[in-house]
């Protein structure tokens, strides 16, 4: 019986993170500053998350902040410290979890990649990779 072809995967999906397959549309790009100094935990897998706020301006309201996670950066990952400009893309994710005996949840953004606004081709690279996932298969 012959093998159909498989479509390569352009997506990385980060190492640790729910690795089931996403039929729709889900890319997101963040541009804001960091509220705080990224946490950094070891995961039982081995695996490292660093976990982020970062905060976007509003014009007409507050600001919004907005959790990230990031799982396995680059080696040693970025320096990044509270303050910082950056712009993460990635994919909104909302989990569920037992915290004091009842389900609760958290919205998230699962990061592919935190890059500082400084790094201006490194983030229009990025940005660009998340555009064409826009547009792929359509």
């Amino acid at each position: 019986m012959p093998t159909s072809p498989t479509k390569p995967r352009t997506s990385r999906r980060p190492p640790g993170a729910d690795r089931s397959r996403v039929e729709g549309l889900n890319v997101t790009v963040l541009r804001g500053h960091l509220s705080r100094p990224p946490t950094i935990r070891e995961l039982p897998s081995g695996a490292t998350l660093w976990g982020l706020e970062v905060t976007i301006p509003v014009v007409d309201g507050p600001d919004e902040t907005v959790p990230v996670a990031w799982f396995d950066p680059p080696s040693g990952g970025p320096e990044l410290r509270a303050g910082d400009r950056v712009v993460v893309t990635g994919r909104v994710r909302r989990r569920f979890f037992r915290a004091g005996g009842a389900t609760a949840s958290r919205t998230e953004v699962l990061a592919e990649e935190v890059l500082s606004t400084r790094r201006r081709r490194a983030v229009g690279a990025a940005v660009g990779r998340a555009v064409g996932a826009l547009t792929e298969d359509v």
